[in-house]
């Protein structure tokens, strides 16, 4: 079962820094998460440390997804587009085929 999301808040800086202790209580017990606004511009984010360690491995995963596109963009810079995409599209068809052939045979 999906754990239940933080209610997220938004706060002035001043109503924030005024009751920092209630505020971090809140975020540790992961009833809700801050976002902390001056003169009404979001300046800020309070979330919970596990929060924070997801947010961390989304941008490693990101990370290391942008890193392959850029292996295989550097792989493929002197291929034309044109041929690329016919290429892409016959990998694609012939995955499709397969996977068909699959479902109708599980056995294979």
């Amino acid at each position: 079962m999906p754990e239940r999301q933080p209610m997220t808040q938004i706060m002035k800086a001043s109503e924030a820094r005024q009751n920092l202790s209630q505020v971090l209580d809140s975020v540790y017990r992961g009833e809700k998460r801050v976002i902390v606004e001056k003169s009404g511009i979001p300046v800020a984010g309070i979330v919970s440390a596990a929060d924070l360690e997801r947010l961390n491995k989304l941008d490693e995963r990101r990370e290391e997804a942008f890193a392959a596109l850029d292996a295989t963009r550097e792989a493929f810079k002197d291929v034309p587009d044109e041929e690329l995409e016919r290429e892409v599209e016959k990998s694609i068809a012939a995955a499709r085929r397969k996977s068909t052939r699959r479902q109708a045979n599980p056995a294979v």
